[in-house]
């Protein structure tokens, strides 16, 4: 399963701390990863100091905060590839994985072990398939051959190791047969529990002890106290790396995805569409009618969804009790009881369903909070609590499970990418505010939370449907029509966002929700009756002519395209990606430097082991244990051999830009310099081979980057450079409607008049620090929007898939904003900082920017916008000036 952009980045966070940990200790990486812009912008105030383990000062440990339904099991996965390369260092680690609960733990220890689930894949490829999971009942079955030639992953809870009173746990028992663990030990490490005859315990706890596992924990959150602290000493953990969507600020948070990258990747489905009732009745009602229209959607989907409708029934002393909602669900909505499964602790119904099979026929689950623990099934869209949110404990659990994305892609039908909510709240707005701070409790920020819940527009047979006054924010438009004879067959065949029904005294009203644009309404007229169509053309065409002002650009279905800077590759035009440019170059490592020098790399023994020295960062002591520690570095060990190394860091620092049998060759030469001319015998490489991997894969990365250089140069500003730009529809880049819908919104008091979404629909600005809502971004935007040249403009978000981008020779670059201008042109604007001007990254936005304005023929702009140019100019003049209006 190939990652999501926002994982790989977590993982990548975790890998750069890790190494810096090496060199700088935990402290230290820690504070210096915090404190880079970008991550601090990301962390917000989940950022702190850097707390140590007590009594494990040196072990590295950090949380990652993913909301629900990021995937954190499969990131814990891959995390253990990273930690062993970036920290282990061994070839095989130990791994302990702790889940907070029994129901957890088996679901977890359960899929670890399937060679089909993608968590297990993630193992097998970092570990060429040699890779086994225990239950941690069952770690009597793990043998030494099993620790030294295979990645062992032992499976268990918090709870298991967390006690005070070791007696009676069998984790921490003396077992016979984890004697051959610790027969060839010699002199025992310090640490290690001793029976009362002074003996070595052969204890589980002690193998650990011995070991130092990495330990991965899901759901930190439930582990952070001085018991656990205290059984964190007893395992002696290599490192700890915490998942969760709600961590607490002493888990030192490394990195903090938001909610809004989970729904950019598709991965949860947002907003939230919330609909408010006043008694619980006509909630399960809504819920119900939900349920079946989403059905309908999902008929016409590419891949099988069958809707399922969770209901919160009130616990057994309340009135609505699982069997009463039930009954009612049977009774009143006429549910097939067949269609309905029970979750609680007395019935599971659900106990052997595989809800995902098409001959599965539940569509709606009755539970209290049965479901809280493990239960995921995307096909689940909508939430019904019969209790008020505020007074339900067990909502954001059963909320949660209605998040997740059916096969993570975005659906067709808008409907099926929301998730449903009906609640019963007396007073109105009271369930939005409190469905609020249960995201807020899921891992969504304050923001994210409020702009995620929405009000939902219900089935068109309720009171409070397309026909309600006030339904939605732009105009409605409404057309009364004769009554059909088949009124029911019209409702069924209407296109999505319109619906019919019957006005009485023989007439149908039909309403359209958002802009009747032409084509909408030729959907709709083709099935009206034939006498009708003519009027209810006129009447939208007129509609759109006058209520026009109401709808955003976006919104009326205007398509914003940008011209996308291209280049040729292989006869044909391809966006300019850096990527694809360093692909279409021809370069081999033949003629690459392969000498490491001392300043690179280098290794001194020790009286304890031996400190490498890597880049001139700083001596690292690197350790062995056990038996390993008494071995001098030149020691010859079979089967440590220079051809042998090499293949090793082959496998090390494979990549898909690197022919193998050229990087090979390049690897067989840095071992010969390393061995022949340095003198470093073969077993003291072999011994710090991880270390000399990093060394390795640097001058690879150093290598790669002149390279890329080299290629970005060559295709954008050479002399024989024909980069151009493309309004292809393949190619150009086009904003649409709800483009940023999720993102942070800007919320201040200002309506800006022109921008292409819409003045509620305008990402932020981000702090004053960074030219914000207050700060000179912001004003920057105020003068955009002032500009009568412009017809409409966008705030282009950084890192988002729909934002325009230019190529940089390390990445891309994200002007802030773009503009449309009447006369059909493109202005492109990128604000700086004074103080900024003349950075080489500025330097080199500036240069692209120049080759995108030059190569489209006099319909693109690009302006590099600054508080006061050396003229005095305000960033209004300059624009005006760049338009030729100045």
């Amino acid at each position: 399963m190939q990652l999501k952009p926002y994982q790989t980045e977590t993982l990548e966070s975790l890998r750069r701390f890790l190494e810096e940990a090496r060199i700088a200790g935990p402290a230290a990486a820690y504070a210096a990863a915090v404190g880079a812009p970008e991550r601090a912008a990301r962390l917000g105030r989940l950022a702190g100091a850097y707390r140590p383990l007590e009594g494990l000062p040196g072990t590295p440990h950090v949380c990652l905060r993913l909301p629900t339904g990021g995937g954190k099991t499969l990131l814990a996965a891959h995390a253990v590839a990273v930690a062993r390369k970036a920290w282990i260092e061994k070839e095989y680690p130990l791994v302990l994985w702790l889940a907070p609960t029994n129901i957890i733990r088996r679901q977890t220890a359960e899929a670890l072990k399937n060679p089909r689930h993608p968590y297990r894949r993630a193992l097998d490829a970092a570990f060429d398939g040699r890779t086994r999971v225990l239950d941690i009942a069952d770690f009597a079955q793990l043998r030494p051959h099993d620790v030294r030639s295979r990645c062992c992953v032992v499976v268990g809870t918090i709870q298991t190791l967390r006690v005070r009173n070791t007696e009676g746990r069998k984790v921490y028992a003396h077992h016979e047969d984890l004697e051959p663990h610790f027969a060839a030990l010699g002199r025992p490490p310090p640490g290690l529990a001793r029976l009362e005859d002074g003996g070595l315990e052969y204890s589980f706890a002690n193998l650990l002890c011995l070991h130092r596992p990495l330990m991965i924990v899901d759901e930190a959150h439930n582990a952070v106290t001085g018991l656990t602290r205290e059984m964190q000493r007893r395992v002696n953990p290599c490192a700890v790396v915490e998942f969760t969507a709600t961590p607490r600020r002493a888990s030192n948070i490394l990195d903090s995805v938001s909610a809004r990258a989970l729904k950019r990747e598709a991965m949860i489905k947002l907003p939230i569409a919330l609909a408010e009732h006043q008694d619980w009745r006509s909630a399960v009602a809504g819920a119900v009618a939900r349920r079946a229209a989403l059905a309908q959607a999902a008929a016409a989907d590419r891949d099988y969804i069958r809707p399922v409708a969770l209901f919160q029934a009130q616990p057994k002393n309340r009135e609505v009790t699982v069997e009463a909602l039930k009954k009612h669900l049977i009774d009143v909505e006429r549910v097939p009881a067949h269609r309905i499964a029970v979750a609680t602790g007395d019935q599971r119904e659900l106990d052997g369903i595989d809800l995902f099979d098409p001959a599965c026929p539940i569509e709606h689950v009755v539970t209290v909070r049965a479901l809280k623990e493990g239960w995921d099934c995307s096909f689940a869209y909508v939430f019904c609590t019969v209790d008020r949110v505020r007074a339900a404990a067990d909502v954001e659990q059963l909320l949660g499970r209605v998040l997740r994305m059916p096969y993570a892609s975005r659906r067709a039908g808008a409907d099926l990418n929301k998730a449903w909510a009906f609640a019963c709240e007396p007073d109105f707005g009271a369930a939005a505010r409190d469905l609020a701070d249960k995201l807020v409790a899921m891992g969504f920020a304050d923001d994210e939370a409020e702009d995620n819940i929405e009000p939902a527009q219900p089935p068109l047979d309720e009171d409070d449907s397309l026909f309600a006054p006030g339904a939605a924010e732009a105009p409605a438009f409404r057309y009364v029509i004769a009554a059909p004879p088949d009124l029911a067959g019209l409702e069924e065949s209407l296109p999505e966002r319109a619906a019919a029904r019957d006005a009485g005294g023989g007439k149908v009203e039909i309403a359209v929700a958002g802009w009747p644009g032409e084509a909408l309404e030729k959907a709709v007229a083709r099935r009206l009756p034939a006498a009708e169509r003519r009027s209810f053309a006129r009447a939208a065409a007129a509609f759109r002519r006058t209520e026009a002002h109401g709808f955003s650009p976006a919104a009326r279905g205007e398509v914003f395209a940008v011209p996308a800077l291209v280049v040729e590759v292989q006869g044909a035009l391809e966006l300019a990606d850096p990527d694809v440019l360093l692909e279409d170059r021809e370069w081999s490592l033949a003629d690459r430097p392969f000498r490491l020098g001392a300043d690179e790399f280098a290794i001194r023994e020790t009286a304890h082991g031996f400190l490498v020295d890597l880049g001139g960062k700083g001596e690292i002591e690197y350790r062995h244990t056990g038996e390993e520690a008494a071995l001098p570095l030149d020691l010859e060990v079979e089967g440590w051999t220079a051809e042998a190394l090499a293949g090793w860091l082959d496998r090390e620092a494979r990549a898909i830009d690197l022919a193998q049998g050229d990087l090979l060759a390049w690897l067989s030469r840095l071992v010969h310099h390393l061995t022949a001319e340095r003198g470093i015998s073969v077993s003291a490489l072999m011994r710090c081979k991880f270390l000399l991997a990093r060394a390795v894969r640097a001058r690879l990365d150093a290598i790669r980057a002149e390279e890329r250089k080299a290629a970005y140069q060559g295709a954008l500003f050479a002399p024989g450079a024909r980069p151009d730009v493309s309004f292809d529809a393949a190619l150009a880049f086009r904003f649409r409607d709800g483009a940023y819908r999720g993102e942070k919104r800007y919320r201040g008091p200002w309506r800006p008049s022109r921008h292409f979404l819409g003045p509620e629909q305008v990402p932020a600005f981000g702090g004053p620090e960074d030219g914000g809502d207050e700060g000179e971004e912001f004003r920057c935007a105020q003068a955009i929007d002032s500009l009568s040249e412009v017809e409409y403009w966008v705030r282009n978000v950084a890192r988002h898939p729909a934002s325009f981008r230019l190529p940089l020779a390390s990445g891309w670059f994200y002007p802030d904003f773009v503009a449309r201008l009447k006369d059909g042109r493109t202005l492109v604007v990128e604000y700086k900082g004074a103080h900024l001007l003349k950075t080489p990254e500025t330097i080199e936005k500036r240069a692209i920017g120049d080759v995108w304005e030059r190569r489209s023929a006099g319909r693109g702009l690009f302006a590099l916008a600054v508080k006061r140019d050396a003229a005095g100019k305000a960033p209004r003049a300059q624009l005006l000036a760049k338009i030729g209006a100045g």
